[in-house]
């Protein structure tokens, strides 16, 4: 299989301190993660822009893209890979003109509505949430399940990164529906080694592939 970004996806969780932060972020990638995202919902946007710059340098000679969850400003501000989009932040057209072509544009897909609608986007990959209901996403708008998630990967040509309450009890199911990708936040972030929950999801991954 082709070198894939999005195949194992970590989410950061916002609530921890920007040194163990970056220590998840290393060891995850130690480990195989391929894709970094840093999450932001609660603090100033001078705190979310140094703790991109940090996270930036921890993946410098990676190969790992950064990806930055809602602020095409704060993405600017660093010069991050990507931006991740939800579906009240800045439309994605808007979004595409500011970042330029060359950066990856990911949107959060909540309804089947957006889904179709996303086939009209600039965008270069979709989020499905939530697969499965989760504890730091209480405001779910559809629980997609394995069947919906198999449906939208039949109507859509984008990859599309699975999100929501996978791990590793879940995540060879999700794998088996044949997911570009899979986002997972706890799993590693609130592990013990987040290298070995890496290794250990990675492996699973494998098996379907």
């Amino acid at each position: 299989m082709a070198h894939n970004p999005y195949r194992l996806y970590l989410v950061t969780d916002e609530n921890q301190d920007l040194d163990t932060l970056i220590n998840v972020v290393k060891h995850a990638v130690e480990g195989g993660v391929t894709m970094v995202q840093i999450r932001e919902k609660h603090h100033d946007i001078r705190t979310f822009i140094n703790k991109a710059a940090a996270v930036k340098k921890a993946l410098e000679g990676t190969n790992v893209p950064l990806i930055i969850n809602d602020r095409v400003d704060v993405a600017l501000a660093v010069d991050a890979d990507g931006v991740h989009l939800g579906q009240t932040d800045m439309p994605a057209t808007l979004a595409r003109t500011l970042i330029g072509e060359d950066k990856i544009l990911g949107l959060s897909i909540e309804s089947e509505a957006q889904l179709q609608q996303a086939k009209q986007l600039p965008i270069d990959y979709i989020g499905l949430s939530a697969i499965f209901s989760t504890a730091t996403k209480t405001n779910i708008k559809t629980e997609w399940g394995l069947e919906g998630l198999s449906n939208a990967l039949q109507q859509i040509t984008l990859p599309i990164v699975a999100i929501g309450g996978i791990n590793e009890t879940n995540l060879l199911d999700v794998a088996k529906t044949g997911v570009h990708g899979v986002a997972i936040v706890s799993a590693i972030s609130h592990a013990d080694s987040p290298k070995q929950a890496a290794q250990r999801l990675l492996t699973l991954l494998e098996q379907t592939e």
